[in-house]
C-alpha cells in the first residue's frame, strides 16, 4: 500500500513539473515575440467619400465646380441631328419653338462640352428661363421680343449674330441655319468679352434621393412617349435601363447620341412640365407661360409619379406635395408641353 502511495505521489509530482516548464516555456515564447513598432502598424485604407454635391445632378464629386452655368439653344430640327454637347448637359428643356418643332436649351454646369452646337435663335421666354438660372445665355439669332431683352443685357450673353466666324464657326458638313457650332473654350471667351462673371451666383432648389432603391415608389413605367403634335420627328420615346438605372431616348425612332463623342444619351429623370401655350404670329411663334406652373409628371427608376411644377425665383422646379420633389442623382430631361391638348394627348406610358 505504501509503494503505490509513492508511486501517485511521485507521478503528482512529475505532472506538477511539466506544467510548469511548459507555462514557463509559453511565458518565454511570449516575450520574444516582438511588438509591432508604431511605424510599422498596418493601416486600413478608407475610400475617401466625395464632399461636394453637383447643384444640377445631385451627382456627389471630390472636387467643388463653381463654375456659372451655361445655357444654349440647341437646334432640334431633323437636319441638325444629332446635336453635340447634350450627353454632358446636366438638363436639357425640350419646348416648342415654332408650332410643334422643338429646340433644346442644355444647361452645362457640372462640364462644358469642346463642341456645342449647332447653336439656334433664342425666345424670350428661353431668355427668361436663363435669368432665372443666373446662366450665362449663348445663342444664334433670336426672335424680335428675345431681341429686346438682349440688348437690353436682361441676361449676360453672346450671340453668333454680333460673333459669327468669331466664336461661333460653321461647320462644312451641314447647311445654314443648322451649322452653328461654339467650343467650350470660347464660351469661356465670349464671357470675357462681354465682363461677365463665370462665377456661379445661384443655385437651384433641387433636392435628390440618396439611393434609386429609396425612389422606387409609384406606377411602373419602363417605357415614355412625349409628342409635340403629330410629327414623329419631334416624339421623344424614353426606354427604361433597369441594370443602369437610366433612360435611353430616339427621336422619330433614332437614338439620341452625341455626334461630338460618340456617346448616347443616358438619363436618371424624365419630367413633362404643362404650360399654357399661345401662338403669336404667322410663323407660329409661341408664347410659353413659365410663371404659373400647374400639372408634371415625374419619371424616375423605371415609375412615375404625378406631380406639380411651379416657378421658384425663376427656376422650373418639380413640386411633389408642397416640397421639391426628389430626384435620381444624374442628368435630366424637362419637356414643356401645352396645356391644350394636354398631357393626357402629350404622354404615354407603359410597364
Amino acid at each position: 500500500m505504501r509503494g503505490k502511495m509513492r508511486a501517485w505521489f511521485t507521478l503528482l509530482v512529475a505532472v506538477l513539473l511539466l506544467c510548469a516548464a511548459c507555462s514557463k516555456k509559453e511565458k518565454v515564447e511570449a516575450e520574444a515575440i516582438p511588438l509591432p513598432s508604431p511605424s510599422e502598424e498596418i493601416v486600413e485604407e478608407v475610400e475617401p467619400i466625395p464632399k461636394y454635391q453637383q447643384p444640377f445632378t445631385g451627382v456627389l464629386s471630390d472636387t467643388e465646380t463653381t463654375r456659372r452655368p451655361v445655357l444654349a439653344t440647341i437646334n432640334n430640327h431633323p437636319l441638325a441631328r444629332p446635336q453635340s454637347g447634350i450627353s454632358q448637359a446636366d438638363i436639357v428643356y425640350e419646348m416648342a419653338a415654332e408650332g410643334n418643332v422643338t429646340r433644346f436649351l442644355a444647361l452645362f454646369q457640372s462640364e462644358l462640352p469642346g463642341e456645342i452646337g449647332p447653336v439656334r435663335s433664342a425666345r424670350d421666354y428661353f431668355v427668361h428661363i436663363a435669368k432665372g438660372l443666373d446662366a450665362f445665355y449663348v445663342a444664334h439669332g433670336y426672335s424680335p421680343d428675345a431681341q429686346k431683352l438682349l440688348q437690353n443685357r436682361v441676361v449676360d450673353n453672346i450671340n453668333g449674330m454680333q460673333y459669327d466666324g468669331v466664336l461661333f464657326q460653321r461647320s462644312k458638313e451641314r447647311r445654314a441655319p443648322h451649322n452653328s457650332y461654339i467650343s467650350g473654350d470660347n464660351v469661356l471667351a465670349g464671357a470675357e468679352k462681354v465682363n461677365a462673371s463665370m462665377e456661379i451666383g445661384k443655385t437651384p432648389s433641387l433636392s435628390f434621393h440618396e439611393s434609386i432603391e429609396s425612389a422606387k415608389i409609384g406606377d411602373m413605367a419602363s417605357s415614355i412617349t412625349v409628342r409635340y403634335g403629330t410629327d414623329s420627328n419631334f416624339t421623344s420615346v424614353y426606354t427604361y435601363d433597369a441594370d443602369k438605372g437610366t433612360y435611353e431616348r430616339t427621336a422619330n425612332g433614332i437614338l439620341t447620341v452625341d455626334k461630338a463623342d460618340g456617346q448616347k444619351v443616358e438619363l436618371s429623370n424624365i419630367l413633362v412640365f404643362e404650360a399654357a401655350h399661345r401662338t403669336i404670329d404667322n410663323i407660329g411663334r409661341q408664347a410659353i407661360d413659365i410663371d404659373s406652373g400647374g400639372r408634371a409628371l415625374l419619371f424616375h427608376a423605371g415609375i412615375v409619379k404625378e406631380i406639380e411644377w411651379k416657378n421658384e425665383d425663376g427656376f422650373l422646379l418639380p413640386i411633389d406635395n408642397g416640397l421639391s420633389a426628389k430626384l435620381i442623382p444624374g442628368k435630366s430631361w424637362i419637356h414643356i408641353v401645352a396645356s391644350n391638348p394636354g398631357m393626357a394627348t402629350s404622354v404615354t406610358y407603359t410597364p
